[in-house]
């Protein structure tokens, strides 16, 4: 955009330059026709008049195109800026809901154990119960065993 710039500010001076040099001829009348009436006028002065009415309006041109690129770019920037932070709160509602789940799965295996943990400590304690019950039945079936073979020596004993 500069050598733009500054490629017309030379054109611009080049033309002021020549009118400067040239302001006698521009100002020297001829017959100009306007199309349906002929005028004695400076034609150069009316060309020069032209020129600059048309860098006016290039001028004006110039600054309406850069005031609605000005616009576009403050709008488009505030919609990426809202479009941003929606992005990032629905990036934060799948944080939240992604440690919710997390947190609800982690109960689920801390119940879960929980629950395997008991089971455990039900099946521990019914074979407890059950090998003391077998004890019990060994220790009577010994005892008994034993009592039979005490009344069978005390028998021989008395026979003899």
């Amino acid at each position: 955009m500069r050598l733009s710039f500054l490629s017309l500010l030379l054109v611009l001076a080049v033309i002021a330059l020549l009118a400067v040099l040239n302001w006698p001829v521009f100002l020297a009348p001829s017959q100009v026709s306007l199309g349906f009436i002929s005028v004695s006028m400076p034609l150069a002065l009316v060309m020069l008049a032209l020129l600059a009415c048309l860098s006016v309006a290039f001028l004006l041109f110039v600054t309406y195109l850069q005031g609605s690129l000005l616009f576009d770019l403050r709008r488009h920037s505030r919609e990426l800026a809202d479009n941003r932070k929606l992005a990032d709160e629905a990036e934060a509602s799948r944080f939240t809901e992604l440690r919710q789940f997390l947190e609800a799965e982690l109960a689920k295996v801390a119940q879960g154990g929980a629950a395997d943990r008991q089971a455990v400590l039900d099946r521990l304690t019914q074979v407890a119960d059950e090998l003391r019950i077998q004890n019990e039945q060994t220790s009577n079936g010994l005892a008994a065993s034993i009592g039979e073979l005490d009344d069978r020596i005390h028998m021989r004993k008395n026979t003899e």
